[in-house]
């Protein structure tokens, strides 16, 4: 009986979809390529608006996922739409880029300098 619970869990286990693998990301592109991004995440992903989150310092893969997440409307909120489709031109790579991007940028209120 045991066995067979062990092996009904294995197999729900296995069944269950994986997030997909993030591509290595290059910073230096995904700042090229994350211009859209900047007029409402700011230019180093601090936004100056308390309605559109902070992405500097955030997990690379996390942001990859939720950016994957919207290109297939699997997120949701008031800005889904808007975001789905300033996402839709991009692939995988370029989502791994920008990712990788925000994720090397010190997090927190930038310094005035």
């Amino acid at each position: 009986m045991l066995l067979r619970y062990f092996i009904a869990l294995s197999v729900f286990f296995t069944s269950l979809p994986l997030s997909a693998d993030m591509p290595v990301g290059n910073s230096d592109l995904g700042q090229n390529k994350a211009y859209s991004c900047q007029f409402c995440h700011g230019v180093t992903g601090y936004s100056q608006r308390d309605d559109y989150p902070h992405l500097n310092g955030q997990n690379a893969q996390y942001l990859f996922s939720a950016m994957q997440g919207y290109q297939q409307s699997e997120r949701g909120g008031v800005m889904a739409k808007m975001m789905q489709q300033q996402l839709s031109a991009l692939n995988d790579q370029d989502l791994a880029d920008i990712a990788t991007f925000y994720a090397v940028q010190k997090a927190g209120k930038p310094s005035a300098e």
